[in-house]
């Protein structure tokens, strides 16, 4: 597949599907969106090609996401708003993002990605 957008290795969450990743042959490139966050446009690409709601974008669990008020600010936000938050700060996003093509799969949840073995 053509790129596994995730963070640094110390995301469990990024080191399982990784693993699964790779137990299952598919070799994936790796970038770190916390150091590199994807732009403007490529967010929209990922957001349309998930088919999920943008919100599932956002990493909730995170201090970004807790120290900027996203709980209470997100249903307000417009969708430009929320990408270029998005945009702005890797450590909003959801992680990891997988990139497959004409699929885009937000965090990780093997049985989305038992898809890919299809």
């Amino acid at each position: 597949w053509s790129s596994d957008v995730c963070s640094s290795d110390l995301c469990g969450t990024c080191r399982k599907a990784s693993r699964w990743l790779s137990d299952h042959g598919i070799d994936v490139e790796v970038v770190d969106i916390v150091e590199s966050p994807p732009s403007t446009t490529r967010l929209k690409d990922f957001h349309r090609r998930s088919g999920r709601e943008l919100k599932a974008f956002f990493n909730t669990s995170g201090q970004s996401y807790r120290q900027g008020g996203f709980r209470d600010r997100l249903e307000s936000m417009s969708e430009s708003r929320m990408i270029a938050a998005l945009a702005a700060d890797g450590r909003l996003i959801k992680r990891p993002i997988l990139d497959a093509g004409d699929r885009v799969f937000v965090g990780f949840r093997e049985t989305d990605y038992e898809e890919l073995k299809s």
